[in-house]
């Protein structure tokens, strides 16, 4: 592999994380941390490796955020990792291989739920595009579920991308009071009030998919319980959107 990698990261308040996601880009060129506020040892952590640039920067969204971790680096080849995923070895191996005639690459996250790896429920693969040509590829601008939207071909790498998630039912619950947030949000943005077959049929049909569709079942009860989870997340989403639409005029229905 001839490129240079620049990997990046956005943070907040990840000092339980972020040591063992910079142990695990160490062979980047930089590695791009840019924090948003954090008030833990995030900070301080970050500035104990020699090859990572930190950048604090007030909070614009996901999407606006990674771009502009994408925009601070000094190379076109760019990692982008969260605080609590970890870079395999079969993953480098692969991206030390790469057919450059691609200029994004997906990848599969391997995702744990309180430590456990759930490999039904849609929760496997998961495939993203995590290493891109900034030239060809930048993420959506999205306050939430932000992507790589690339101009070129895609490739995948083999190896997989540990995903660290919630560590339990309130850590999801936790940040469930966020991400609904900023879903509902969007929604509205789209000139959408949620009627009752949204807040309704979309959870139901989020939990027969996982439990159903995608096998969760297999799963055993953590199939279900994250079943049950996802779809207590759409509907308090479509809840919060319709809340947010109170009094305003008359829109098309989701």
């Amino acid at each position: 592999m001839s490129m240079k990698i620049s990997a990046t990261v956005i943070v907040k308040n990840e000092e339980k994380n972020i040591a063992d996601c910079l142990m695990s880009l160490d062979f980047a060129d930089e590695i791009v941390v840019v924090d948003s506020g954090s008030s833990d040892r995030t900070k301080e952590i970050c500035c104990r490796y020699p090859n990572v640039r930190f950048h604090e920067r007030p909070w614009e969204g996901f999407g606006r955020q990674k771009n502009l971790a994408a925009d601070l680096a000094i190379n076109d080849w760019i990692l982008n990792v969260d605080a609590d995923e970890r870079v395999t070895p079969e993953m480098l191996s692969a991206i030390r291989s790469v057919d450059l005639q691609y200029t994004c690459f997906r990848v599969g996250r391997r995702n744990y739920f309180a430590g456990r790896w759930v490999r039904y429920c849609g929760w496997y693969p998961d495939y993203n595009i995590r290493f891109y040509d900034r030239r060809r590829g930048r993420f959506s601008e999205r306050s939430v579920h932000e992507a790589v939207e690339c101009d070129g071909q895609i490739g995948l790498l083999q190896g997989d991308l540990l995903h660290y998630t919630y560590d339990g039912i309130s850590d999801y619950l936790k940040r469930m009071e966020r991400y609904s947030s900023l879903a509902a949000g969007e929604i509205v943005a789209r000139g959408k009030v949620p009627g009752w077959p949204s807040l309704v049929g979309r959870p139901l049909f989020t939990f027969l998919k996982m439990f159903l569709l995608k096998r969760g079942f297999l799963e055993g009860y953590l199939g279900f319980q994250l079943s049950a989870l996802y779809a207590c997340y759409t509907f308090v989403k479509y809840a919060k959107a319709r809340e947010l639409s109170t009094g305003v005029g008359k829109r098309e229905v989701a």
